[in-house]
């Protein structure tokens, strides 16, 4: 055979393995973080609330998992309701019914269960027997109606009670307002206006809350509510009087004392003991606070900035992001300590247990791939050395993963959040939420619950980059005058312009090089649907952003279920998915269909990745809007590497892809970072 020809062989033989590995599909491995599970029996997963019976059983919303738990007093834990892994909205009996996200939850005197379903807008009904209905609210159907039965529309609601009568309370979150339910389904709204948020005291709808969590009754048949971003808590007396009893609203802090002179951080539950005393998780202080009926504060378990998982007694136990609450007749105290993926128990003296063993997954360590932990990582980007760096939501850490496999603390210090500029572990964040790299190497981080921009050196060397820490708002402006409402996406372009998704302002912004602050698209405070030029569209939750290579920005619209495109026009289309409209149907355009896309990213040739977190899996965008999954079932969740279809994630969040086409997810919810890639195409030897 000549050279020539041989030659050409080669080539052809070349190509088509080539061709072969293309068509195949990508396998994922767990790069950092905790180990698949090699358990049957599912751990909890996020658990937001707990709820006691007059037996002593405790039911609890295992929200990652989505279903209900139900625990004995003998230690008895079993599946009450749903299937772990499979979320959605189908009403039934036991395994079959499915719930999506649920929160709050709530028991009343005859042993039924009510959960406030925060995924598809509804509120479900779980008799003693295990069977699921919607009690209230129309699935997947957001809205403010008042009405009865499915009549009625919530919006994202959180936190449920009932009372001796068999009424059920709803904390309607996304609203802003709280709820009624009469034991015949008919809903109606007794504090709040629906979509105003703000501090205001007053009746009815005069009052205005600022994203109400939980809530509880006490036996006069007052309401007290956890208004979790005003830090306070709130009455409301059976006339509909709306007083605040303790907190100073919209203030953030730690102090005990009196009335206005106590300070809570996200205070997200309340349960009320005989005595009429309130207990409230005191999320980001990760405390548990004691309120007496005059508005005295105290501290009653945990130690403020110090999170962990210690039982003791006391300001000597540590907690981490305790959620919900629950009390028993004998005033136990229960809470479902969601970072640490426990039920923990406090008697009434003070002393601290954990009920069953505490999860291991997550966690802080630095070391080798799966020995070491994160906490929720949720923002991810890799520069050109192929280091990935991790922004590690709960640690209030920024993470390096070099290429050896090594896990190290680039910035931050565990456990430890703040605002304080400095340099490496001396800096402080406070739930960094999104990372970008620009061409020198420097790290931009949305601090989330800063409202800040975050700059952080190849040197690692942090500074506030652009907003005010602890001051929220919308202001365009010079950088330190600008200002951010829980900002959660970024990107970078090759000019070194920095775009953010200042997701509760509903707007993207723009930095400009010389630091100018301006908002490219969207209205602030207008959520929609709408496409159109610069301030005439509208989004609604935007989280993921990406800029392709000719400076157009795309956006992750998580509740629109779709993917936005900003031209460098500035005109706004839906590029993939269809603005409003959620599913997991693969397709091109608008005919494809996500579930609360999170992270985006491209590669060198165009191609767009998409972390879709409703449905727990990875898609791929080619530049005709053709839409693949590649990774994962759509909402079958886990923790499985392998690949294609046979991968499962839990929560997906932040993606990145490096030069060689590798793909880095942030699987939030298995606090671990994956990575996803082709096979690498063989040369055949030619006899």
């Amino acid at each position: 055979m000549s050279s020539k020809r041989l030659a050409v062989v080669l080539a052809l033989a070349f190509f088509a393995v080539v061709t072969q590995a293309g068509d195949q599909p990508y396998t994922f491995t767990t790069l950092a973080g905790a180990p698949p599970s090699l358990t049957p029996i599912a751990p909890l997963s996020h658990p937001y609330d707990v709820a006691v019976d007059a037996s002593g059983n405790l039911y609890i919303s295992d929200a990652f998992n989505y279903v209900i738990r139900k625990l004995t007093p003998a230690g008895e834990m079993t599946v009450l309701a749903g299937t772990i892994g499979s979320h959605g909205s189908a009403d039934g009996s036991g395994a079959a019914a499915r719930f999506d996200y649920p929160e709050g939850i709530a028991v009343d005197r005859s042993g039924n269960v009510y959960v406030a379903d925060w995924g598809i807008h509804a509120i479900r009904k779980i008799t003693p027997s295990g069977d699921v209905t919607t009690f209230a609210g129309s699935a997947g159907n957001p809205g403010t109606a008042d009405g009865p039965g499915n009549v009625a529309r919530f919006t994202f609601p959180s936190g449920v009670a009932t009372d001796v009568a068999g009424s059920v309370y709803v904390a309607d979150s996304g609203n802003q307002t709280i709820r009624k339910i009469t034991p015949q389904g008919v809903v109606t709204t007794i504090a709040g206006s629906p979509g105003i948020e703000g501090t205001a005291d007053g009746i009815g709808s005069a009052a205005h809350f600022d994203f109400p969590d939980g809530l509880a009754l006490d036996s006069a048949g007052n309401i007290y509510v956890a208004d979790a971003i005003n830090n306070a808590i709130r009455k409301i007396t059976p006339s509909g009087q709306v007083t605040t009893l303790a907190g100073s609203k919209g203030s953030q802090g730690s102090a005990d004392g009196r009335g206005s002179a106590a300070m809570f951080n996200a205070p997200r539950d309340i349960a009320i003991d005989a005595s009429g005393v309130i207990y409230v998780a005191d999320e980001f202080n990760n405390t548990i606070r004691r309120v007496t009926a005059a508005g005295d504060v105290t501290t009653f378990a945990g130690q403020s900035g110090a999170e962990g998982a210690l039982d003791g007694v006391g300001t000597s136990a540590r907690f981490n992001d305790p959620w919900g609450l629950g009390i028993d007749l004998l005033g136990n105290l229960y809470v479902a300590d969601r970072g640490n993926n426990a039920i923990r128990e406090i008697s009434p003296q003070g002393l601290v247990t954990t009920l069953g063993s505490l999860a291991v997954r997550e966690g802080s360590a630095d070391g080798f791939g799966t020995n070491a932990r994160f906490h929720s990582p949720h923002g991810i980007a890799v520069d050109r050395l192929g280091n990935v760096f991790v922004a590690d939501l709960l640690n209030h850490t920024i993470r390096k993963i070099a290429s050896t496999g090594e896990v190290t603390t680039f910035a931050g210090t565990a456990g430890v959040s703040g605002d304080a500029d400095g340099v490496g572990a001396a800096a402080r964040f406070d739930g960094p939420t999104a990372i970008a790299i620009d061409a020198s190497g420097n790290l931009f981080v949305v601090d989330e619950f800063n409202y800040t921009i975050r700059k952080i050196t190849p040197s690692a060397e942090v500074t506030t980059y652009a907003g005010f820490p602890g001051a929220r708002g919308s202001a365009d402006g010079p950088r330190a005058s600008a200002r951010f409402n829980f900002p959660e996406g970024i990107a970078v372009d090759t000019l070194g312009n920095i775009y953010v998704a200042d997701t509760d302002n509903e707007t993207i912004r723009m930095i400009s090089a010389s630091g100018n602050v301006i908002t490219l698209a969207g209205s602030t405070g207008l959520r929609g649907t709408a496409d159109g030029f610069r301030s005439a569209a509208r989004f609604d939750n935007p989280e993921g952003l990406a800029v392709d290579s000719a400076g157009n920005v795309y956006v992750a619209d998580e509740l629109n279920g779709s993917i936005r495109k900003i031209a460098v026009s500035g005109d706004v289309t839906t590029f993939a998915g269809l603005t409003g409209q959620q599913g997991a149907a693969d397709g091109n355009g608008a005919n494809a269909r996500f579930q609360a896309p999170i992270g985006i990213a491209f590669d060198s040739s165009g191609t767009m990745f998409v972390s879709d977190a409703g449905n727990d899996i990875i898609r791929k965008v080619t530049p005709s809007r053709d839409v693949v999954t590649i990774g994962g079932v759509a909402r079958s969740s886990g923790d499985v590497d392998g690949a294609g279809p046979n991968a499962r994630f839990k929560s997906v969040s932040g993606i990145a892809v490096d030069a060689n086409g590798t793909i880095y997810v942030a699987d939030s919810g298995n606090d671990a970072i994956r990575a996803g890639a082709l096979p690498r195409p063989r040369r055949r030897s030619v006899r």
